[in-house]
């Protein structure tokens, strides 16, 4: 049953990713289950705040398509996968909301009347094995 075994070592090989990537190192007090600091550069944690960007534009009744300017603060908690708690800040881009961008061609606003910058608090949670995720906070201001 190789088939079987590839399939296990897949999962073993992402679950360690997942480890090496997220769980805080030996000498942490940290346990699973509590917020722990994470560089606001890494990669899923920027991933992570992109949907939570999503979340924003899909709910946002404005005209331009917003985007991460900056992350400022960023927590992930292992709960039945990764839940990160970021604060983040968001801008107005020149991208209309109708012409379906991609947010990584879209600048920022230059026009003075057009900037603006929003200060927001993300809640997303992400379940990598179910390819999952969801953003039930998303508030900005």
């Amino acid at each position: 049953s190789s088939h079987h075994f590839r399939h296990l070592t897949c999962f073993a090989l992402m679950f360690c990713v997942v480890s090496a990537t997220y769980v805080p190192p030996p000498h942490s007090t940290t346990k699973p289950g509590f917020p722990v600091p994470m560089n606001t550069d890494n990669p899923g944690v920027r991933k992570a705040a992109r949907f939570g960007v999503y979340r924003y534009n899909n709910s946002s009744n404005d005209l331009f398509l917003f985007k991460e300017s900056q992350i400022n603060k960023a927590m992930v908690q292992i709960v039945r996968g990764l839940k990160y708690m970021l604060h983040v800040e968001i801008g107005r881009t020149v991208c209309e909301k109708r012409e379906h961008s991609n947010l990584d061609n879209c600048h920022f606003q230059k026009k003075k009347s057009l900037k603006q910058i929003l200060r927001c608090y993300f809640e997303v949670w992400i379940t990598p094995w179910l390819h999952k995720v969801s953003v039930p906070t998303a508030l900005c201001d």
